[in-house]
C-alpha cells in the first residue's frame, strides 16, 4: 500500500552509521522541503508529484522519523543543532549549493531556516506552512497538550506507548474533511513501536520555552537571521491554515512581522495539515509562486 501511495525511489545517505532516507526525484532548479513532527517526507509526496517534471524536489526523513534509522538516545542526539547538520550534510552529499527553493512545515521551518541561517547566499525563495522559525510568540500561550507531552512522564506514556501525538495529528491536523484511512494509516506506520516514536517524543521535548533551554540561543540566532531574507526581499510565499491546533494566527502574525514583503494565502477552514486539507489550492499557489520567479534570460547575453 504504502509504495502505492509514495511512488518514489527509496535514497539513504549514512550519517555517522545510520541511514538517512530522502526523496530525490526530477531535474532543474532545487526545492528542498523539510517536514516536522509528527510527519515525515510522506507529507510532500503529491507536491513532489506536482514539480518533479520541472525540479529537482529532495525531501528528507529525519532521523527517526518515515523511513530513516530511528535509534536510541545512544545512537543519536534528538535536538535542533543535530537536525539542521543533517540537512546540511544532505544537501552537501547531492552538491546542492545554489538557487535553493526551501518549503518547510512545522519543526521543518526551524530546521530548514537553521540552514539557510548557515548559507543565506544558497537560498533564492522560500516557502512557509503552518511553521515557525523564532520563539513562542509572546500572545501564545503554550498548549497545554505540548506541555504534558514535554514535560511529564504522564505524556511519555501517552506519545511513547500509545502514539497519541501522532495519531491525534491525523485527526486534528486536517479539518475539511478527515484523511482518507489509508492516509492516516501511512502518516502514523513508522510510528509503530515505543521505541520506533523515540523522535515524536524528543520533538516536543527539544522546544525551547526560556533562556537556558537546550537550543533557546539557537532560535535566537535562527530569528535573528530572519531579517536579512526580509532586507534581501527574498521571495516568500506562505500558505497557512488557520484552525491549526498549535501554529495559528498568532505564528502567523510574527510572520507577517518579519516578513513582510511575503505573498500570503490564508485557509480559514484549514488545520496543520495544509498540504492535507488544500492540496490542490496550495500546490497551484507553490507552482505559480516558482513559475513567477524562474530566472529570466537577459538579452544580449545569450550566444
Amino acid at each position: 500500500m504504502l509504495d502505492a501511495l509514495l511512488p518514489f525511489k527509496r535514497n539513504f545517505l549514512d550519517r555517522n552509521g545510520h541511514k538517512l532516507h530522502y526523496i530525490n526525484e526530477g531535474q532543474g532548479e532545487p526545492v528542498v522541503m523539510v517536514h516536522g513532527n509528527p510527519s515525515w517526507s510522506f507529507y510532500y509526496r503529491n507536491l513532489v508529484t506536482a514539480l518533479a517534471d520541472t525540479h529537482q524536489c529532495v525531501v528528507p526523513d529525519h532521523i527517526g522519523t518515515g523511513l530513516s534509522d530511528k535509534p536510541d538516545d545512544q545512537g543519536y542526539d534528538y535536538t535542533l543543532s543535530c537536525r539542521i547538520d543533517d540537512l546540511e550534510a544532505l544537501l552537501e552529499s547531492l552538491n546542492i549549493r545554489e538557487n535553493i527553493t526551501l518549503v518547510v512545515h512545522d519543526w521543518g521551518g526551524m530546521i530548514g531556516m537553521g540552514y539557510a541561517a548557515r548559507h543565506p547566499d544558497r537560498i533564492k525563495q522560500l516557502v512557509f506552512l503552518n511553521t515557525a522559525a523564532f520563539h513562542l510568540p509572546s500572545s501564545k500561550p503554550f498548549p497545554l497538550g505540548l506541555r504534558i507531552c514535554r514535560d511529564t512522564l504522564l505524556g511519555t506514556l501517552l506519545v511513547r506507548g500509545l502514539n497519541a501525538f501522532s495519531s491525534a495529528a491525523s485527526y486534528v491536523g486536517v479539518k475539511r474533511k478527515p484523511m482518507a484511512a489509508d492516509i492516516r494509516k501511512a502518516y502514523v506506520a513508522p510510528f509503530n513501536s515505543w521505541a520506533n516514536r523515540i523522535s515524536t517524543l524528543r520533538f516536543v521535548q527539544d522546544i525551547p520555552l526560556k533562556p537556558g533551554d537546550r537550543n533557546y540561543q539557537l532560535v535566537t540566532d535562527i530569528e535573528n537571521s530572519l531579517s536579512q531574507f526580509a532586507e534581501a526581499q527574498v521571495p516568500t510565499l506562505i500558505c497557512w491554515g488557520l484552525q491549526d491546533f498549535v501554529f495559528d494566527k498568532h505564528f502567523l502574525d510574527v510572520w507577517k512581522q518579519k516578513m513582510p514583503h511575503a505573498q500570503i494565502h490564508e485557509f480559514a477552514d484549514c488545520g496543520h495539515y495544509i498540504l492535507e486539507d488544500a492540496a490542490e489550492e496550495v500546490i497551484g499557489h507553490i507552482q505559480d509562486f516558482l513559475s513567477n520567479h524562474e530566472a529570466k534570460e537577459v538579452p544580449g547575453e545569450a550566444d
